[in-house]
């Protein structure tokens, strides 16, 4: 079964002087502010296009690297993964490095670095991001 999430950006004014806010329309738990500056050089209490990416890749990783880590008999009791996306103004995102710390019984670190190399190229939102470098560090905690 398909599942379709939504999410409302209202942006006013130009791109540098404009502001607006993004919600998160189908589980109606937040709404964001959003603007240049936040995406551009950063700002507190302000989101960004990049961060909210960050934020769905390290979700997701973790999600498909628990899948993994339970088909494969290694119930995990913790994983911790931070996606840190790079932006540059005139050039786009230019990748997104995740860093990984899990606890998981019984399973050697280089069994770990190949299961979690398995989810960062088969979680969905890693094969939506293609088009850019995906990095990884990962290790038992």
């Amino acid at each position: 079964m398909a599942v379709t999430s939504e999410s409302t950006t209202l942006w006013t004014g130009t791109l540098k002087e404009g502001s607006g806010t993004t919600r998160l329309d189908s589980s109606k738990v937040a709404e964001f502010p959003v603007n240049w500056k936040a995406r551009s050089v950063g700002e507190a209490g302000t989101t960004n296009p990049e961060e909210l990416l960050g934020a769905a890749h390290s979700a997701c990783f973790s999600m498909a690297l628990a899948n993994i880590l339970t088909s494969a008999g290694h119930a995990p009791e913790s994983i911790q993964t931070t996606a840190a996306v790079t932006f540059e103004a005139g050039r786009g995102v230019l990748g997104s490095h995740l860093l990984v710390s899990a606890r998981v019984p019984g399973i050697t670190e280089a069994e770990f670095e190949a299961f979690a190399d398995d989810a960062k190229a088969n979680c969905p939102i890693s094969k939506a991001l293609a088009g850019i470098p995906i990095t990884i560090e990962a290790e038992l905690a």
